[in-house]
C-alpha cells in the first residue's frame, strides 16, 4: 500500500485532486439478459410481488427485515406504495425478462454522491426469485450502474450479523467482510449488531469480468443450472 506524508511527516490518505463527487441514482430502469430492474411501482407490481411472495411456506424470510410479512394484499399495498414513494432508499422490482413478472425488491440506500459511497439493502426476494441467475444478475446490474454510470467509489451490503444467508450471500457476490458493528440498531424490539461488506472501485473491474463470465448463457445447462459457480471464477 502507498504511503503519503503532508508537511508535517505524518501519513495521510491517497490524494484524490480530480475527485468530484459520484452521481444520485435516477429511477431508471436496468436491463439486463435475464431480468430488468424497474422502479418499485404499486400499481403495475403489486399483484406480481404478492403472488410471489405467497409461494413462501412461512414467514421466515421477513425476520431480518424491518418490515413484513404481511397479513393481507392491503397491508402489502401499503407497504409497497411507501416504498415507492422514497428516493433514499431507492427501491427497484426485479423482473423475469421470460415472464415479465416482478418476482422481488431491492433498493439503494445511504447514497452519498459527495464521498461516492452507496449501499444495496432492503433485499426482499421471494423463493421464485432466489438461488436464481436472475438474483444473481439483479445484483449485478446495481454493481454496474453504480460503478460505471454513476461513478460511486464504495458500494456496501449490511445486515444482521446472525443472518447466515445474507453474510454468505455477499461474499459470493463478491464483498469483503470488514467487521461487525455491536448494538448498531434497534428492530423489531431486539437489538441488531450488523455485519458491514464492501466492493471498492478498484476491485470492480476484475469482479465484472467474473460476474460477465459466470451470466454468459453459455455457463448454464438446458435447465438453466449453472455449470461454473461464480465462486470458482472468482477464484480463477
Amino acid at each position: 500500500m502507498n504511503t503519503f506524508q503532508n508537511e508535517f511527516a505524518q501519513p495521510i490518505g491517497a490524494p484524490l485532486a480530480s475527485w468530484k463527487g459520484a452521481t444520485p441514482p435516477s429511477r431508471i430502469t436496468l436491463e439486463g439478459r435475464y431480468c430488468r430492474l424497474i422502479p418499485a411501482n404499486p400499481h403495475t407490481h403489486l399483484d406480481d410481488l404478492a403472488e410471489a411472495y405467497d409461494t413462501a411456506a412461512d414467514g421466515r424470510d421477513w425476520t431480518y427485515l424491518a418490515t413484513g410479512p404481511f397479513s393481507s394484499r392491503e397491508a402489502y399495498r401499503a407497504h409497497l406504495e411507501k416504498l415507492a414513494s422514497t428516493s433514499d432508499p431507492l427501491h427497484f422490482a426485479v423482473a423475469d425478462t421470460a415472464s415479465g413478472k416482478a418476482l422481488g425488491t431491492l433498493a439503494l440506500m445511504r447514497i452519498d454522491p459527495a464521498n461516492g459511497v452507496i449501499e444495496v439493502g432492503f433485499i426482499a426476494f421471494s423463493p421464485l426469485l432466489k438461488k436464481t441467475r436472475i438474483a444473481t444478475e439483479a445484483i449485478f446490474l446495481l454493481m454496474r450502474h453504480v460503478f460505471d454510470d454513476l461513478g460511486y467509489r464504495r458500494f456496501e451490503w449490511k445486515c444482521d450479523s446472525l443472518n447466515a444467508p445474507s453474510r454468505a450471500a455477499a461474499k459470493r457476490f463478491g464483498f469483503t467482510f470488514e467487521g461487525i458493528f455491536r448494538q448498531a440498531i434497534v428492530y423489531r424490539s431486539r437489538n441488531r449488531d450488523t455485519a458491514w461488506f464492501s466492493i471498492i472501485d478498484p476491485e470492480w473491474p476484475a469482479l465484472k469480468s467474473q460476474y460477465e463470465r459466470w451470466l454468459d448463457p453459455k455457463n448454464f445447462d438446458a435447465d438453466g443450472k449453472q455449470i461454473e459457480r461464480l465462486s470458482t471464477a472468482a477464484e480463477q
